[in-house]
């Protein structure tokens, strides 16, 4: 078998077989193909695409890469992905109603890097929490506690590491087999039996058009199928942030209050963070979508969701004191920013708006940066919102002063103000089971 031969079977639309993907997985891990050879092989991807058999052969090879985490111990093993966006705080929320609910949420999340956040770097903003645990410490504390959240371990689906980061050079991210296979390899090493995805759509996402969000949903479910996950997608949008709080320190803080029973006016996150948890529940206690949701609902509701919040936050190292009292870390500078028209804000550029949080610090724009935990922003309108002139719209925050000029103009650019109010996109579009 030859690389070249695979390459030129894809370039002509043919399918692989899994003996030829296992070959490609392998040889390209283990440093016998080189990279000008896979570099054209993404590339023929992205212009000829893969079948369903192909993309679950790839998902496979590239999960059994590196380590598969065994959860077989524990029941009713459940994980959430989100495909990434602004203010998206929604596993703050979802793991603990989830695990509340009985089920083992046994979750490895990554960090934030350009406009989207990072679950384990928000985590980290509470002062004490441990994010690295070794794998009997994550699977002791979920058989205590129902939930332990980490970073993925470096031998987490190495293939796709390693692949990655070839594709991000090469410009060949934006293919749905390849996108779907890289998330949902590490999904399937990760070892949970029920799968719930949120793939985003609009301005804040990866995917622009709801068509093609849907596909990609469509894909993962398919690959994650294959290999005999229960899985559930929602199709959600990210036309505008999820929450008025952009920040690692400010979404936990958003969480929290969420979890005490606050529901931000004209945001998303409280509906999808409850929508998701329906979903687990849904999937993996064999309850209806309606069922699932309304037990969601009753959890957060009853305050259960936040006392496993607090217990979970604790098991992991974290200062429950601060949650509690709300005695979050705070940015020494701060600026609020004035509207310069009247009007209603009838469009909002969600990517620019994370990139504005990402110059005040929030974010990384290269894997190596250190992120500034209290940086970010606060919205000071709701979605759609008609506003006046010198009105305050945000708040922004950072430790670096000479940070705030850039951030302003960039949120400022993200806005659009019109004479007539915009309709809303649907927050969830759709939901594929």
């Amino acid at each position: 078998m030859r690389m070249t031969d695979l390459i030129h079977k894809k370039k002509h639309g043919l399918a692989l077989t899994a003996e030829e993907i296992a070959y490609f997985v392998r040889g390209y891990t283990n440093g016998e193909i080189p990279d000008y050879q896979a570099s054209a092989f993404c590339m023929a991807v992205c212009l000829r695409g893969m079948n369903r058999e192909e993309c679950a052969a790839l998902t496979e090879q590239m999960m059994r890469s590196g380590d598969v985490v065994d959860l077989s111990g524990l029941p009713h093993t459940a994980d959430k992905h989100s495909t990434g966006g602004v203010g998206d705080l929604t596993s703050l929320v979802t793991a603990p109603i989830a695990a509340a609910g009985g089920l083992s949420v046994a979750k490895m999340s990554g960090r934030g890097l350009g406009h989207t956040g990072g679950t384990v770097d928000k985590l980290e903003s509470i002062p004490g929490f441990r994010t690295a645990l070794t794998e009997t410490e994550f699977i002791d504390q979920v058989k205590r506690v129902g939930i332990a959240v980490v970073g993925q371990t470096a031998n987490l689906a190495p293939a796709d590491k390693k692949l990655y980061a070839l594709r991000d050079v090469t410009d060949t991210v934006d293919s749905i087999p390849l996108i779907a296979s890289s998330i949902m390899s590490k999904k399937l090493a990760a070892g949970a039996e029920s799968i719930v995805l949120d793939v985003k759509y609009g301005s804040g996402a990866f995917m622009k058009t709801p068509e093609d969000a849907e596909k990609l949903a469509e894909a993962m479910i398919s690959a994650g199928r294959a290999h005999g996950r229960k899985m559930a997608a929602l199709v959600t949008s990210m036309e505008f942030p999820l929450a008025p709080q952009i920040g690692n320190t400010l979404e936990v803080e958003e969480a929290v209050r969420i979890l005490k029973g606050e529901d931000p006016r004209g945001y998303g996150i409280r509906t999808v963070a409850a929508r998701l948890a329906g979903e687990m529940l849904s999937l993996s206690l064999d309850l209806t979508p309606e069922e699932g949701l309304a037990r969601a609902e009753d959890i957060l509701r009853s305050g259960r969701a936040y006392e496993k919040f607090r217990e979970w936050i604790g098991a992991q190292g974290g200062d429950v004191s601060v949650v509690d009292e709300n005695r979050f870390p705070r940015a020494p500078y701060a600026r609020t920013v004035a509207s310069p028209a009247s009007g209603w804000v009838s469009r909002t550029d969600t990517e620019s708006v994370g990139m504005a949080a990402c110059l005040l610090g929030a974010g990384r724009m290269t894997k190596e940066d250190t992120p500034d935990l209290t940086a970010g922003i606060v919205l000071r309108f709701a979605p759609c919102d008609r506003v006046e002139k010198g009105q305050p719209l945000a708040d922004l925050y950072t430790s670096d002063p000479a940070k705030l000029d850039a951030a302003e103009r960039t949120f400022l650019s993200a806005l659009t103000f019109s004479d007539e109010n915009a309709e809303p996109a649907p927050l969830i579009l759709k939901t594929l089971r």
